[in-house]
């Protein structure tokens, strides 16, 4: 069974930038492709990024491309989500999602989910 953690979220300005960590334990992740969704207040669960299990390749949400940076360190059983120029929209819930293909954007796709991490933005 894999756990899953998040930390590092916070209040943040407009503008500014937040990383995520979400560790893993119980089992070694190498082996599980990743992937990062938010929830904000009265909506539905979406995609953000995801990586392969290697990290050699990722995927991104259009609404956070050229901003977020996903990357997983194996050795460290973690994976990060760096967010810049942050957007007050960009406020929600993160969860971390381990499963068996980066490629899927569905949460239905991912078997192991952590608690969530919030991430404010102010304006």
């Amino acid at each position: 069974q894999l756990q899953l953690v998040e930390s590092g979220g916070g209040l943040v300005q407009a503008g500014g930038s937040l990383r995520l960590s979400c560790a893993a334990s119980g089992r070694t992740f190498s082996s599980d492709d990743m992937g990062w969704f938010r929830q904000a207040p009265g909506k539905e669960r979406r995609f953000v990024a995801s990586i392969s299990w290697s990290g050699g390749r990722t995927k991104y949400a259009d609404s956070v491309k050229g901003r977020f940076t996903i990357s997983r360190d194996n050795a460290k059983n973690t994976m990060y989500l760096q967010m810049n120029s942050l957007k007050p929209e960009d406020t929600a819930v993160y969860y971390c999602a381990a499963g068996d293909s980066f490629v899927f954007t569905a949460g239905a796709a991912y078997k192991y989910w952590g608690q969530g991490t919030q991430v404010t933005v102010s304006s």
